[in-house]
């Protein structure tokens, strides 16, 4: 809900529209720099009504791109805002402030910091070693870390890249596991019989482990 004044500014409709987009993590408010009070808030996220002091007198001189900020201040609620303020043309004279709610974004970071965090090495040495030594999960490790340093999708390799891709893995003994065929068919996305033969014109041909890039 917007909080108007009993005469519409002319920027109500930028407010509306920039709130419309980014609420509910933003506010945006319009100042009457004249009497340095509120005019018009949309998508409000504190308890300020129009009329109410704005206090931006003491924001000193905007940088020299025109604007101020951004800058950092405290909500109502004790929720940490970052803030920009765009001096407005034409009359009244007034200034457009963005708040944005960025401690939204300070639990977002939390929660991704606890999932990514390290596991306690003390929790992976009680795991069984069944778990630890899954040769599914050396596999996906091999693939990715194979794709990830040649910056291409194991999916969708060409006949050249799946080539070698498969030589990487047969070197390193990865079809040695029952039934290995089939999960690295899936992982890379070709059929069974892709990599029959590519398997076949490796042996055929000898390929060494330094050959492969």
């Amino acid at each position: 809900m917007n909080r108007r004044t009993s005469v519409f500014h002319p920027y109500q409709p930028l407010a509306d529209a920039i709130a419309s987009l980014l609420a509910p993590l933003i506010e945006v408010a319009i100042h009457d720099m004249e009497s340095d009070t509120l005019a018009y808030v949309a998508a409000p996220m504190s308890p300020r009504e129009p009329g109410d002091p704005s206090g931006l007198r003491d924001l000193g001189p905007p940088s020299q791109f025109g604007y101020f900020g951004p800058y950092e201040k405290t909500n109502w609620d004790g929720k940490r805002l970052r803030s920009i303020s765009v001096p407005l043309p034409g009359q009244p004279v007034s200034m457009l402030c963005i708040n944005v709610d960025v401690s939204r974004f300070e639990a977002m970071r939390d929660m991704l910091e606890m999932m990514l965090k390290p596991i306690n090495p003390v929790t992976v040495a009680v795991t069984p070693a069944l778990f630890r030594q899954d040769w599914h999960e050396t596999l996906n490790r091999f693939v990715a870390e194979w794709s990830r340093a040649r910056n291409v999708d194991p999916t969708s390799l060409d006949r050249h890249q799946r080539r070698h891709l498969i030589a990487a893995i047969y070197q390193s003994g990865g079809f040695e596991a029952p039934r290995s065929v089939i999960y690295i068919a899936r992982l890379i996305n070709v059929s069974r019989a892709t990599i029959y033969n590519e398997l076949a014109d490796l042996k055929k041909d000898a390929l060494q482990p330094e050959k492969i890039n």
